[in-house]
């Protein structure tokens, strides 16, 4: 998700982690083949969102439903380690719906999904949500509204089974905030109110492969990537 005003993200994008991705498109308010966008056809702001969402899963299924196993929805402003993502994508099966990312408490019998962290539906699951969601009226219809707490509200409703993104020790991979705020202690009470698994902090906050942090500039982007990809302490074996 991005904003024709957002260049400078998206370049930051582009220049790091979605280059490993296998395809990726820029869900926006103009077309731009060289970015590349498209227009969603919904104005421009945070309560547009929902809009947004819809019209971007709408569009990888009608061009792409069957050359993908998984598709994620990340916004400009998230880091995502593509390889853990598709470790961890890897051990789920083909034959069941499946939706994954950070697990928020409320809403659902199943909570929800942060659309801050970014969260991916598979093959099964994106088929149900626009062929029994969307062209059904099942799902909210108009673009406005939580766009993280519908996708959650409409995929309860479609008998998707929503993942536990965790590590083996029980530790979280998907975050809605940046690496920073979730490696303090102290942090606000409320959100850790609003897990639907716990969290720790210092060294215990955070998968050895953690997923995706959320609120990271451009700036923070360059950064992640030099420390997870190119800094190597000495002795050290780099896969």
């Amino acid at each position: 998700m991005t904003s024709p005003r957002n260049e400078e993200k998206v370049n930051a994008v582009k220049a790091t982690w979605a280059r490993r991705c296998n395809r990726y498109i820029f869900v926006s308010s103009e077309n731009n083949s060289t970015i590349p966008s498209i227009d969603a056809g919904v104005p421009e702001g945070r309560e547009y969102l929902w809009g947004k969402t819809k019209f971007g899963y709408e569009y990888a299924y009608n061009t792409s439903l069957e050359g993908f196993d998984w598709f994620l929805k990340a916004d400009d402003d998230t880091f995502v380690v593509v390889e853990n993502l598709r470790s961890l994508l890897s051990t789920y099966s083909e034959s069941q719906p499946y939706y994954i990312g950070c697990s928020f408490r409320p809403f659902t019998a199943q909570g929800y999904m942060s659309g801050g962290a970014g969260y991916a539906l598979n093959r099964l699951a994106l088929r149900r949500f626009v062929e029994n969601g969307l062209r059904t009226k099942v799902c909210r219809t108009d673009p406005g509204g939580y766009e993280d707490a519908e996708m959650g509200i409409c995929l309860d409703k479609l008998g998707v089974n929503f993942a536990d993104s965790r590590d083996g020790e029980g530790k979280s991979r998907f975050f809605p905030f940046s690496h920073f705020t979730h490696i303090q202690p102290n942090r606000q009470k409320n959100y850790l109110a609003y897990l639907l698994y716990p969290e720790k902090d210092l060294l215990d906050c955070c998968s050895d492969s953690a997923v995706s942090f959320h609120y990271i500039s451009p700036y923070y982007m360059y950064f992640l990537e030099y420390f997870i990809y190119q800094l190597s302490p000495f002795g050290s074996l780099r896969l």
